[in-house]
């Protein structure tokens, strides 16, 4: 019986906003990459990150970032 490959996660460039953030993507703040450990919903759309660095970010419900994320392959 053949078994299901399994499905490899490379990293893809996307332009994400307050809506399409998710916990994991890497975000170029200050010409470091920051990965996003958690998020706080805030009114009219805006959204605080935090890092696991600890740090913090808010943007706006307009704001558009380029980030890293892992999307899966197969």
């Amino acid at each position: 019986m053949r078994g299901r490959a399994p499905s490899a996660a490379l990293p893809s460039t996307i332009e994400i906003t307050s809506t399409t953030v998710r916990r994991g993507d890497a975000i170029q703040v200050g010409g470091r990459a920051c990965r996003v450990s958690d998020l706080c919903q805030l009114p009219h759309g805006a959204k605080q990150l935090l890092f696991e660095t600890g740090e913090l970010l808010t943007i706006h419900g307009r704001t558009r970032l380029v980030a890293m994320r892992m999307l899966r392959r197969g």
